[in-house]
């Protein structure tokens, strides 16, 4: 029975294998361990289009300003704002210190490693120039198959990370070879300030402002990049004889020439932040590959899509595997992830999006992949949140938006003003307590629990007019399009604070430690969710909602209060001709034009928990939220391509398919579905 299971789940994911004859303008194909990428273009390589080489550890900054007053990060001072009657520090650009904001927003980037390709001994070839390519990226054993002829030979190309270093392993067979007229390339780009750099990250025509050098050593060789401060290597060695010389005149590109009657080369290249000593081999890559990518497939839960004769159900099942590809070679990170195929926001960090790269490890029952950076990412962030909390006058943790790996927020209106991303450390928390109920997960989690909770007591103000516990202003909603100073009780922010000091308690309740009164008080006394024509409003009295087209635009974050969140375990419960109101207008009047990424997912588990289970398959096949012929997500015009929010939420509504919840446990596919799902525990 195992033999026929494990049998069936290979097919079913070999099935969706992505093959391509052409390089894509926005996508390469991947090979990566979640803390290492390479991305290829057809020939296996980055010969035509320097797709990205990118690490967890690779960051940059660049120079600090020598303005006066502006040449340390410490005189930065933000801007003050005034809250409920006193003056309150934000991370904010200061006009009058504009040279050392703005380097703060911009640093660090983090940097393509290097880019690795075919060199035509100085020819003018194009891609256009080979003929017969072909490119298979085999899902089961991370392995890219690439061929193509050239000058009338066959070149193939067999490229795989190592499971457990940031390590490519490359193969390549050809005459050419022997020839001279085919080799392989290393280059090396210098980075930019861009906000957006995709689908290439870095630039090849600044070589003055950094250096490369490098050192022979029998079969093998080591390029040491200097960008300012920044140094880190690339130890590459290979099997045969061979040749490296360069740089190439004017540039960082060096060429690795296998020598005599060579038809084929098999190297390994390793990027480092110091000297690689003990390169694997590419032998040893393979079958770490392979190793590694069958247990991920055999270990997660798991959804088979195969017996449905639905055109539908064909499509959601290749954007599952796919997806499930996808963010283990990309968001499976030692740090919250950005994505390991270019860089969006400068390659940073973003907190309230962490929920939306990384819970669906939790759902799928992968978590040793959510272990590498939760909970360890808020324990390392943790002093810093408190410091911040601390300089505003509250208690606790407030975690940061826009965030870099030493934890420091990067400045700006919304990202010190936006707060849907505290309760953030509960959810993951209680999935994981669900999966592992023991003291070991409840003493992991709780310090962070606490200063969470802490922050998110102290940072509620009591309205001496109404008597309720109010949430802002100032402050941002999740659709960050509304007037801060106006914004007072967002609807799902207010959902997911009572969420959050809710299981707050519970985790105090579990370890019989003391609840604070202060939590279960503020709790208690949050202002009621704000309502406008007998549905959610974005926040209380907020002018014209439903109305004014700016009311229904931007991410329709009150569909989380009923779908990504359960019923509320304290306080009134949920109005539900309230709750089913609000999804029929979103449905009906929001403009989802202006929607990306995890809107779509959201609105489809709103739509399974009011017990609709064929809205959220039009919800997740909207032809706006589209997935490109390898599975990434597309962006859109508001955000980079691939945007790999889509691809965790997409999976995370799957999986509450898949799975159910706790008042509805099971299945919830169309009617006549057939569909056959392993491994998946009931979500909140």
């Amino acid at each position: 029975m195992v033999l026929q299971f494990l049998t069936l789940l290979r097919h079913v994911v070999q099935s969706f294998n992505p093959h391509r004859n052409a390089s894509s303008k926005t996508t390469p194909l991947q090979v990566g361990n979640g803390n290492f990428a390479f991305g290829v273009d057809i020939t296996g390589l980055q010969t035509f289009s320097p797709f990205a080489t990118m690490s967890t550890w690779g960051w940059h900054n660049f120079s600090l300003p020598t303005t006066k007053g502006q040449t340390s990060v410490d005189d930065f001072t933000g801007l003050d704002w005034w809250t409920h009657g006193r003056l309150v520090n934000y991370d904010q650009p200061n006009p009058a210190e504009s040279d050392i904001s703005n380097w703060l927003i911009q640093n660090p980037q983090r940097i393509n490693l290097g880019t690795i390709g075919f060199w035509f001994n100085g020819r003018n070839v194009t891609e256009e120039s080979l003929q017969d390519k072909s490119q298979t990226l085999d899902l089961w054993t991370g392995k890219i198959s690439s061929s193509f002829i050239y000058n009338g030979s066959l070149v193939k190309v067999e490229t795989l990370a190592d499971s457990s270093s940031d390590t490519v392993g490359i193969a390549v067979e050809s005459e050419l070879f022997s020839t001279g007229s085919l080799s392989i390339f290393f280059d090396f780009p210098f980075p930019t300030q861009n906000k957006f750099d995709a689908p290439f990250v870095g630039v090849f025509n600044a070589t003055d402002k950094h250096t490369t050098k490098l050192q022979r050593g029998g079969n093998s060789a080591t390029i040491r990049h200097d960008i300012d401060a920044t140094t880190y290597y690339t130890s590459i060695s290979w099997d045969s004889r061979a040749a490296i010389a360069g740089p190439i005149e004017k540039t960082h590109r060096y060429i690795l020439q296998p020598l005599g009657e060579a038809k084929g080369v098999e190297l390994s290249v390793s990027f480092s932040p110091a000297p690689s000593k003990d390169i694997p081999s590419f032998n040893d890559i393979k079958s770490a590959s392979i190793t590694w990518w069958e247990s991920f497939w055999r270990s997660g839960a798991f959804i088979d899509l195969s017996r449905v004769k639905s055109p539908n159900a064909t499509e959601l099942q290749r954007r599952t595997i796919l997806s499930q590809y996808l963010t283990a070679v990309n968001s499976a990170s030692s740090y919250p992830p950005q994505g390991l195929a270019n860089n969006g926001w400068y390659g940073k960090f973003h907190l309230e999006m962490v929920l939306w790269h990384l819970l669906h490890f939790a759902r799928w029952n992968q978590f040793p992949l959510l272990w590498r950076s939760v909970p360890n990412t808020y324990g390392k962030y943790l002093d810093s949140s408190i410091a911040r909390a601390k300089l505003q006058g509250y208690d606790g943790a407030r975690w940061g938006k826009m965030t870099d790996p030493t934890g420091r927020s990067a400045p700006g209106e919304i990202n010190s003003l936006l707060i849907w991303q505290q309760p953030h450390a509960m959810y993951f928390a209680e999935l994981e307590y669900r999966s592992f109920p023991n003291a070991t997960t409840l003493r992991s989690w709780d310090r962070i629990l606490t200063a969470t909770a802490d922050f998110m007591a102290s940072y509620a103000f009591f309205n001496e007019s109404t008597k309720y516990n109010d949430l802002g202003p100032p402050t941002y909603p999740a659709s960050e399009n509304t007037n801060p100073n106006a914004t007072i009780n967002p609807a799902f922010e207010l959902a997911y604070w009572r969420f959050g000091l809710d299981i707050a308690v519970r985790w105090k309740q579990r370890q019989n430690l003391t609840v604070p009164e202060k939590w279960v008080g503020i709790r208690d006394n949050l202002a009621p969710l704000p309502t406008t024509d007998d549905a959610f409003a974005i926040y209380e009295g907020i002018p014209n909602m439903w109305k004014d087209k700016a009311t229904v635009q931007d991410h329709p974050a009150m569909s989380a209060i009923f779908g990504l969140l359960p019923p509320p375990k304290s306080g009134p419960p949920l109005n539900m001709t309230v709750v089913r109101n609000t999804a029929d207008k979103i449905r009906d009047l929001w403009d989802l034009g202006g929607c990306w990424g995890w809107d779509f997912p959201m609105l489809a588990m709103n739509s399974l928990r009011l017990g609709n289970v064929d809205q959220p398959v039009a919800y997740l096949l909207h032809p706006l939220f589209e997935f490109d012929d390898a599975g990434y997500p597309v962006g859109g015009s508001r955000v980079p391509t691939p945007y790999f929010p889509g691809s965790s939420s997409f999976l995370l509504a799957m999986a509450m398919m898949a799975g159910g919840w706790d008042d509805e446990p099971g299945t919830h596919f169309p009617e006549g579905w057939d569909v056959q799902v392993e491994g998946f525990v009931p979500g909140l």
